[in-house]
């Protein structure tokens, strides 16, 4: 408790200490516990985004590009499945709650006529590289501490989809306290700080410290693909992609769709100080949204799915690494000084966040390779309207999935 009390004298976060001092030794013990955990360093971010540097294009391997090789690349892909050398990432560690879900996202029913949930879809998708391999690729799913227990069993109770339950892991990312508009930390329980997931760039250093990288290691895996929970269409362990990769000996591709207006509101993969990073669309000047190539191509035209490829040798150099922590001020319910749960109407508090984005930005390099995306973008991220479940659908009956 000494410890304790020391630790928030230093960070000045004097209301809670008289809040501690009226815990039972039980509830001291579980503070404890969860203290040595936590990372105090949001407690120094000042809300500023670090300081951007020379933007420039990168270009990608276009449809075109990739249907002239195809054959080429799937052999170069499938044969490194073969081998075990690949794994894939799913991140699912959010709920649904801008679906008006109050559970995992990848439990919702995206479906009208049958039941066909978001894990369904991207199982189904996984399931076919495999069949055409022959072999499992090692499933290694991120989940939350708030959504940890539903979401293992909801994979149990529908037996995992059809998939090898040997070969997928579920580990609980990271979490970071978060802060009132004042700067202080929040209580979520008498004895635990108020805290939430890390964002989906702490990936790789959550598998590192639930011992998932031990696992990657002892299996051989080279090749690492990462992607996001919430787009349907999302082609994993793509042959093709990670055979385009591994042939033109970059250590990291990125999946990419070609904007569908200069001002589309998405992530576009370009160079900042000649290495692959990605511009925000906000951060865009007039010049870059407007500016084009001799044949009418936008040059900043490209923007990322969430859907990544990395060499394992690589990551494992990232480690050290302090990836910066964007701030956003979110509803987040809490406990009060009365010991009242409050579930706010209006933004209350600040989360911080880690982005995958900011993982591509520290390798040396990054193929951009472009993907139709009728046939592989279809997020879920909202109700009705732009990448909604309604949008979601339409795509997947395009595609000819029964829904």
């Amino acid at each position: 408790m000494e410890k304790i009390l020391e630790t928030l004298e230093r960070l000045k976060q004097h209301h809670l200490i008289n809040h501690i001092k009226n815990l039972t030794v039980s509830e001291i013990a579980g503070l404890k516990e969860q203290f040595a955990k936590l990372d105090f360093s949001v407690l120094n971010n000042n809300g500023h985004e670090e300081k951007r540097g020379k933007f420039q294009p990168l270009f990608a391997e276009t449809l075109d590009e990739i249907s002239k090789n195809r054959d080429k690349f799937i052999k170069i892909g499938l044969d490194a499945i073969k081998q075990r050398k690949v794994g894939a990432v799913l991140l699912a560690g959010g709920q649904g709650s801008r679906l008006g879900f109050d559970k995992p996202k990848g439990t919702f029913n995206i479906g009208i006529n049958r039941e066909l949930y978001i894990f369904e879809c991207l199982i189904n998708n996984l399931l076919e590289v495999t069949e055409m391999a022959g072999v499992y690729v090692p499933l290694f799913v991120m989940t939350s501490v708030d959504n940890n227990k539903k979401t293992r069993e909801f994979f149990e109770e529908h037996d995992y989809f059809g998939y090898s339950r040997e070969n997928i892991w579920f580990f609980v990312q990271e979490q970071l306290p978060t802060l009132d508009t004042h700067g202080k930390l929040m209580l979520s329980a008498r004895d635990k700080i108020l805290t939430a997931p890390n964002g989906n760039g702490g990936w790789y250093i959550s598998m590192d410290k639930t011992g998932m990288l031990d696992i990657v290691r002892s299996k051989g895996i080279e090749w690492l693909n990462v992607f996001a929970v919430d787009n349907v269409l999302q082609r994993i362990a793509d042959p093709c992609f990670i055979g385009a990769v591994i042939d033109s000996g970059k250590v990291s591709g990125a999946k990419v769709v070609a904007k569908a207006a200069p001002d589309e509101k998405v992530g576009v993969l370009c160079l900042e100080d000649g290495r692959p990073s990605i511009v925000e669309y906000y951060e865009m000047t007039e010049e870059m949204l407007t500016s084009r190539e001799p044949d009418g191509t936008l040059s900043y035209n490209y923007g990322v799915i969430l859907n990544y490829l990395f060499r394992v040798d690589k990551l494992d150099g990232t480690l050290s690494v302090k990836l910066p922590l964007h701030r956003a001020f979110k509803k987040i319910k809490y406990m009060n000084e009365k010991g009242n749960i409050i579930d706010p109407e209006e933004p209350n508090a600040y989360k911080f966040e880690t982005l995958a984005l900011d993982m591509v930005k520290l390798q040396e390099n990054c193929l951009a390779y472009e993907v139709d995306r009728r046939r592989e973008f279809a997020p879920v991220k909202n109700q009705t309207g732009i990448d909604s479940v309604e949008s979601a659908r339409e795509l997947l009956i395009y595609n000819g999935i029964e829904i």
